[in-house]
């Protein structure tokens, strides 16, 4: 006869599932304050790069914390990569800091975005201006064929406060140029098209300054050696990072005469206006 053996009050309770769960496969923490991990992809999710999905954990009240996260991988890869700061009190990031390879994010499979190639018209520049995590949209559209079948020239300038926080795209980069994968795909000489321009506003470094203030007194255009700055007839561009550098960036834009587009409407720059939290 098969022993009966009382069910405790533990076992009774059933662990929650997370929904739309991913599983985490890598994490690298940058800096105690910036952090990069990668998940399982679904296999029905389809996107644009440069798009992002809602992201997070269950919250303390067991209900869904999501954020919107842009997706640092490009569309041809077969898992997807986040670029996150750590907010010690932030609802989402004091925990999202926290996980380990095998443990499991909510990742609600609805990409949505306006940096893509899709909202802008035909351009032989392409600028990408970030700040901070900012980067990670661009980290996807660099690693995008199309950004380079696209335009003859892309560049990519990356504002933080102190060079550590530059090192998560300073390695990207290095790894894109000698990516035999894209080399194959693009042509030999794709890498040569990619102009790296980091700055820092409060560590030394060998370019210091704003983006904003660099490209008002042209010292951008000198050091890259493009003459007549930003030009509405052959520049495009994509904007990523706080609200008031998006505001900044848009003004300094329109000066030189471009239009902003959109997926439904494209023109000269898109702006992303999702912000992780």
């Amino acid at each position: 006869m098969t022993e009966m053996r009382p069910v405790t009050e533990a076992a009774a309770i059933k662990a929650p599932t997370l929904p739309d769960a991913q599983t985490v496969t890598q994490v690298k923490h940058w800096t105690d304050r910036l952090f990069s991990f990668r998940v399982t992809r679904p296999a029905s999710l389809r996107f644009r790069s440069g798009e992002f999905v809602m992201i997070g954990l269950l919250g303390d009240n067991g209900k869904p914390l999501l954020r919107a996260y842009s997706i640092a991988s490009p569309a041809w890869d077969e898992e997807l990569e986040f670029y996150s700061i750590k907010v010690q009190d932030g609802p989402l990031t004091s925990k999202l800091q926290h996980i380990q390879p095998g443990n499991e994010i909510i990742l609600r499979p609805k990409p949505v975005g306006t940096l893509v190639h899709d909202a802008l018209l035909p351009g032989k520049r392409i600028w990408f201006f970030a700040t901070g995590t900012g980067f990670a949209p661009f980290a996807s559209l660099l690693r995008e064929p199309q950004t380079y079948e696209d335009y003859d020239e892309i560049v990519i300038t990356h504002t933080c406060r102190e060079v550590a926080e530059l090192e998560y795209g300073r390695q990207l980069i290095e790894q894109i140029r000698q990516d035999e994968l894209l080399a194959e795909l693009i042509g030999e000489g794709f890498a040569d098209k990619i102009r790296y321009y980091p700055t820092t506003t409060r560590e030394k470094s060998p370019r210091m300054g704003r983006i904003t203030e660099l490209l008002r007194d042209g010292t951008v255009f000198r050091d890259l050696g493009i003459e007549g700055g930003i030009k509405p007839e052959t520049d495009r561009a994509m904007v990523c990072g706080s609200l008031a550098f998006n505001h900044d960036i848009k003004a300094i834009l329109e000066d030189f005469g471009l239009t902003e587009g959109a997926n439904s409407d494209p023109r000269e720059f898109v702006i992303e206006k999702a912000f992780v939290g």
